[in-house]
């Protein structure tokens, strides 16, 4: 029987086949962001709505990842959420620099923006921004839209105006 001689080579391939299965999951491991720090300094933002960011989300300069988000705590004094930012080696920050939190896109996922300043001084590790801007949430956009589309319909309606006539054919008399 061939049977048995094809056995022995059917569990080899299946075993390199494991071990280079492994050897992608720990190479993705290791290049995702997820793995340990390579280096950087901290940073904390403040902000009143942090819908959707979450530990280890991407912070971004101009489009590009700079850092990653640490960990989200509400401060116990003014009860704003403190987000604490690893932002890599070699990235100087303008000490007026601002951080928002915006959508990669109508379907979800947020980051957190930052806009550089232009004081010459620099933010130091363990230092916060001061200029920061939370999330804009689309539901609460769209009930404002709606809201303000019907007290302009009941505006218009309560008025008293009336809606113009169409002119009857063939001109006026």
């Amino acid at each position: 029987m061939t049977m048995a001689r094809r056995n022995p080579i059917e569990v080899l391939t299946g075993i390199l086949v494991l071990i280079v299965a492994i050897g992608f999951l720990g190479y993705a491991v290791a290049h995702s962001g997820t793995g340990p720090s390579g280096g950087g300094y901290t940073l904390y933002a403040s902000f009143d709505n942090i819908a959707g960011l979450n530990v280890g989300s991407d912070v971004r300069l101009a489009g590009v990842k700079v850092g990653s988000v640490q960990a989200e705590a509400i401060d116990p004094k003014n009860y704003l959420a403190r987000v604490t930012l690893d932002i890599r080696d070699g990235v100087e920050l303008p000490k007026d620099s601002g951080a928002s939190i915006a959508s990669e896109s109508l379907l979800g996922g947020v980051y957190l923006s930052i806009s550089p300043g232009g004081d010459p001084r620099m933010l130091k590790p363990g230092e916060a921004f001061t200029a920061t801007q939370g999330a804009v949430s689309l539901q609460d956009l769209l009930g404002k839209f709606i809201f303000s589309a019907t007290n302009m319909v009941s505006a218009i309606s309560g008025s008293g105006a009336k809606p113009a006539s169409p002119a009857a054919p063939g001109g006026t008399k």
